[in-house]
């Protein structure tokens, strides 16, 4: 299985807490982050490391390949986007834009740690 391969790292500042390989997204203020919640968040990195409450500094990972935490089953190749808790699943035909971390770099069951090609896009598989 491919593995992690960061090409870019960035330090944030935490909203609140987030755990380690999980999807994130800009908070309302400059240079601060929180866990993605839902399909259509504007997602923008992975966390390499848990903030244990908000203010935390933490490491997200914006290039490169990142390990994410499945919350489903989700097949080699398939967009990766974030469910309610932050995790990673396969984007799902629906009308509505969502938008995507990346691609998955191998497949993968809820709990796992599997590799994300970190490429944000926006998309719909209507």
């Amino acid at each position: 299985m491919a593995g992690p391969n960061q090409l870019l790292n960035k330090a944030f500042t935490a909203g609140g807490v987030i755990a380690v390989n999980k999807i994130v997204k800009f908070d309302a203020v400059d240079d601060q982050v929180v866990e993605a919640a839902a399909n259509t968040d504007l997602v923008m990195g992975v966390s390499l490391e848990p903030a244990a409450a908000s203010g935390d500094r933490l490491e997200v990972a914006v290039l490169g390949i990142a390990e994410v935490k499945a919350a489903g089953t989700i097949a080699r190749g398939d967009y990766v986007v974030s469910d309610a808790s932050g995790d990673g699943v396969a984007g799902t035909a629906t009308t509505a834009k969502q938008q995507a971390i990346g691609i998955a770099m191998a497949s993968a069951v809820s709990g796992d740690i599997f590799p994300v090609m970190i490429a944000r896009s926006q998309f719909d598989l209507a």
